[in-house]
């Protein structure tokens, strides 16, 4: 059995959690720290309360430091507003400036995502990084039936980067990477031998010991014959060390030999209910147990 935990144990009963009782970590406890500013951690955009003026190419947005927090969620493409933690009027200004567009999540619940001139304006104002990996956004949601699993990445990713501070001390988020993109370099490197060649047939023009070794170089698990992805990275400093996290959501018709697999990646893993007559779960705590 993996060691993956779980997380958010608020809705854990008292005989559930034994002897050791999880911290409950909530962003209205977050004093002066706000987990939306590591996403902005490239971004050369306003930070302050008065709305100043950002030009992007021909046209002139008017933003302020909370206006471009809540654009730098768009970091895990469809944010429920409810888990924005921003008054109404912040949300209305976005989506009249063009940058924002709110989805249907069901049970009367909607979401918000980076309209592409939203993404267009985060990509022109992302300072260059000496390592070339700058933090990426992302506009509209990526497929209709992933939605639910996409609009719950963010709660996720706030409750690891509030348990990573409780477990390190000063750290420093410097990106989050989606599994997309970590596919997406996968499949650069697979590709990259028949590049420019006109015999190509498309197929990887990688062995199984190159892929095993991108594997090992990139810290992510290969066994079955196949690298396995998180669905999502956050990449961290601890006192100049480089580390990284990687988070899985589980659905609850995860069973057997599906999640047995996920269990050995070693992923921290998040439970996601489903939409139903009692509105939408969000991530909560399960042994690993009960999907074996």
């Amino acid at each position: 059995m993996s060691d993956a935990r779980w997380s958010d144990p608020r809705e854990y009963g008292e005989r559930d959690l034994g002897d050791e009782r999880p911290r409950v970590y909530d962003e209205r406890d977050r004093d002066d720290h706000d987990p939306r500013d590591a996403l902005m951690h490239d971004l050369d955009l306003p930070r302050g309360e008065e709305r100043e003026l950002v030009v992007d190419r021909d046209r002139v947005f008017e933003l302020n430091g909370e206006d471009s927090r809540a654009l730098a969620v768009g970091t895990f493409r469809v944010v429920p507003e409810k888990d924005l933690d921003i008054d109404a009027g912040t949300v209305h200004h976005l989506r009249d400036e063009g940058l924002v567009e709110a989805v249907d999540l069901g049970d009367d619940e909607r979401g918000l995502t980076l309209t592409k001139e939203g993404c267009d304006l985060l990509d022109s104002h992302t300072l260059e990084r000496e390592d070339g990996l700058p933090q990426a956004f992302h506009a509209g949601i990526s497929r209709s039936r992933e939605i639910d699993h996409d609009s719950n990445l963010y709660a996720t990713y706030r409750q690891e980067e509030a348990r990573l501070r409780d477990e390190h001390g000063d750290i420093e988020v410097r990106r989050v990477v989606l599994e997309q993109d970590l596919k997406r370099e996968y499949q650069e490197f697979l590709q990259e031998p028949n590049r420019n060649r006109p015999d190509s047939d498309g197929r990887p023009g990688r062995d199984d010991s190159e892929i095993r070794d991108w594997a090992r170089e990139h810290d992510l698990p290969y066994f079955d014959d196949q690298v396995h992805f998180p669905d999502y990275r956050i990449e961290y400093e601890v006192d100049g060390r480089e580390l990284h996290q990687d988070v899985e959501l589980f659905t609850p018709h995860y069973r057997g030999a599906h999640a047995a697999s996920r269990a050995k990646t070693g992923f921290r893993f998040y439970l996601v209910g489903s939409r139903g007559g009692g509105g939408r779960s969000g991530p909560r705590p399960r042994g690993m147990e009960e999907f074996l």
